[in-house]
């Protein structure tokens, strides 16, 4: 387990707690009290360090390189019924966005997000989550195959941001996330979306259209992240706190401002530190969802969705 510095109490304590428990066993002391106060302690660290949290601390927590990925939480949710789909019948097959059909029980849906890698060999396949114009169009092509055949859409959003290089704005890469904006907007079929670690910029809103959009309590969602603001206001990154404070880019935020419908409680911790617990949490909230929307005619869906997102920003002097 790798530790962030405002973790570093946690990591002291666990390291108190294993040396106790090594001390135990190789010995005949009876360390079972010592251990107890321990663990007390333990407890009350993780619950003062987690409901404290500032937002860079938080986007820090979306980066954790122990948090699972889009994959992950698929692979889970649906097990071995998952089917990954490829290619935009244009291009190329990119490697940074995935997409497929999945089932939680009886229900199919079609899952859709950004994977990023795990190590640097498949950071540099997956492109660090960053998709290309062809992995939005992908993405379009899968929710279009749903639309026909009904199905759900679930979006999964992970990412820094679009691929801002050359190859990428030359085949389009503006028109390919305003294409999807536009297009999921009117899909004749239920979309939930859910942010599961990092929400930047029309990267993260190319697949992120939904008529339900819920954030993961250790997430971030916003234009910018916040090194690229403080480069740009203060040319430096050394203002990065201020920056994530300064752009409300926290699920709390969000909510408050009416951008998204729910934050996913993840376990204490994170959820990287209980993957088993995150994996539960958003595979309800996709049920529920789903249970919420199923029941709605296309037109009274894509009427409701349109509303939605015509009414955020409204404001009265």
């Amino acid at each position: 387990m790798e530790y962030l510095d405002f973790e570093m109490p946690i990591k002291e304590l666990e390291d108190q707690l294993e040396k106790c428990q090594i001390i135990g066993e190789e010995s005949d002391v009876d360390v079972t009290a010592t251990c107890k106060k321990i663990e007390k302690k333990l407890v009350d660290a993780r619950k003062n360090i987690y409901k404290n949290l500032t937002p860079w601390q938080r986007v820090q927590l979306s980066r954790h390189p122990n948090r699972p990925y889009t994959l992950d939480y698929i692979k889970a949710i649906c097990g071995d019924t998952f089917m990954e789909l490829h290619g935009d019948r244009n291009v190329k097959d990119d490697k940074a966005m995935i997409g497929g059909l999945g089932k939680i029980g009886d229900q199919s849906f079609m899952f859709i997000g950004q994977q990023k890698g795990f190590n640097t060999k498949t950071r540099q396949y997956r492109n660090f989550g960053m998709a290309n114009p062809e992995g939005y169009r992908k993405a379009l092509r899968l929710m279009k195959m749903a639309e026909k055949f009904n199905i759900p859409v679930v979006t999964l959003l992970d990412t820094p941001g679009a691929y801002p290089g050359l190859e990428a704005e030359e085949r389009g890469q503006g028109e390919a996330i305003a294409r999807n904006i536009l297009e999921m907007t009117r899909l004749k079929t239920p979309i939930i979306t859910i942010v599961i670690g990092e929400g930047a910029s029309g990267g993260a809103l190319g697949i992120g259209v939904g008529d339900r959009v819920y954030m993961m309590e250790n997430t971030w969602y916003t234009v910018i992240s916040p090194e690229s603001c403080s480069s740009i206001l203060w040319r430096s990154w050394e203002f990065k706190e201020q920056a994530a404070e300064a752009l409300k880019l926290t699920g709390a935020d969000m909510k408050r401002l009416k951008l998204i419908d729910a934050i996913i409680k993840e376990p204490v911790g994170g959820a990287h530190s209980d993957r088993a617990g995150a994996f539960k949490a958003v595979k309800n909230q996709i049920l529920k969802a789903f249970d919420q929307l199923k029941d709605l005619s296309h037109s009274d869906l894509v009427s409701k969705r349109m509303d939605k997102y015509a009414d955020m920003g409204v404001y009265k002097e």
